[in-house]
């Protein structure tokens, strides 16, 4: 860890001296970025982080070079924030639950059953709202990319099927740190656990819990089938991912390097939107084969009806983001 703190120090110094001479990318000094995230090498963010490695590196002529650390080598999702926010580590892609804690304002993306439709998310990120809540990371000394795709999460247990909310009552449900994911899961009869993912995987295998909620994707490329017996599409939340680095490093950037890390990290967040949708048919039915029971028609409006208590509760919270949101989706 030493080793990896003075080179981050090391990086910083160069990139100053490049920006105190307001030099551009031909100009500046080969730099690394340290480019982590906290699943396996068969996710989704490996394929946004290695789209956004090879866009960075084809477009700056190698002057930029990304190294990835994938499945959590160097910290969980807040571990890594907050390494950003002093310079310990550069970037990741990371789940938005997570940073929500930094900026509460970008957990209203994650209020259940907000999007219809993965393309009715994506025209909300990638326009004015979705900007504006990027922008405030600077805030918290982070600075946001683009929005990435943890894509629309699912319910998976060990115990018994899920069709409707009362099939949900006291089950153990790992949830992600962020009170609106534990206050869902609470207004739907869980017993709400938020832990992080790493110690997720090792309380279902000792069976400490009995379900999760993530996207198909996490469920085939973890292979929850071998814990968990059963999923239901409820598909209760569209989860964003970001793109974000420390401000530090950030700033430090000539800027025609910042636009190329800007533009690749919205193309690489597009790319694994089109490959999400493109594998979920094949990974469920992958999943099916290995013997997980999938609902794919639960009582959606069940659920909805059960959850109207986040909205009541956090609707303000939120201030004008929520009202814009419904506007924008109308």
């Amino acid at each position: 860890m030493k080793t990896f703190v003075r080179s981050t120090l090391a990086l910083g110094i160069s990139l100053a001296l490049v920006g105190a001479a307001n030099a551009s990318v031909d100009d500046m000094d080969p730099v690394t970025l340290r480019l982590a995230h906290v699943v396996n090498e068969q996710d989704g963010f490996h394929i946004a982080a290695t789209k956004f490695e090879e866009l960075v590196e084809e477009r700056t002529d190698g002057k930029v070079d990304i190294e990835i650390y994938p499945n959590a080598s160097l910290g969980d999702e807040r571990t890594l924030l907050e390494g950003m926010q002093i310079g310990t580590v550069d970037m990741g892609v990371i789940t938005n639950g997570p940073v929500a804690n930094f900026v509460e304002e970008m957990a209203v993306f994650e209020l259940p059953f907000l999007f219809p439709s993965p393309e009715a998310a994506y025209e909300v990120l990638d326009g004015p709202i979705g900007q504006e809540l990027l922008d405030k990371l600077s805030e918290v000394n982070l600075k946001g990319l683009a929005y990435a795709e943890r894509g629309f999460r699912n319910l998976t247990n060990s115990e018994r099927p899920v069709n409707a909310p009362e099939d949900i009552d006291g089950l153990r449900i790992r949830v992600m740190e962020n009170p609106v994911y534990t206050d869902t899961f609470r207004a739907l009869g869980a017993n709400a656990i938020p832990m992080a993912w790493t110690e997720a995987l090792t309380a279902m295998q000792q069976g400490t819990i009995d379900g999760q909620e993530n996207p198909v994707n996490v469920i085939h490329s973890f292979n929850l089938d071998e814990t968990q017996n059963y999923m239901t599409l409820s598909r209760h939340t569209y989860a964003p991912a970001i793109f974000v680095m420390g401000s530090s490093v950030w700033s430090q950037l000539p800027e025609d390097a910042q636009v190329i890390l800007e533009e690749a990290a919205q193309e690489a967040a597009e790319h694994e939107r089109q490959v999400n949708a493109e594998m979920e048919a094949e990974q469920l039915a992958e999943l099916r084969e290995a013997g997980m029971e999938i609902n794919d028609s639960p009582d959606i409006e069940a659920f909805q009806k059960a959850v109207q208590p986040v909205y009541d509760e956090y609707a303000e919270q939120f201030g004008d983001y929520l009202p814009r949101i419904r506007e924008a989706l109308e």
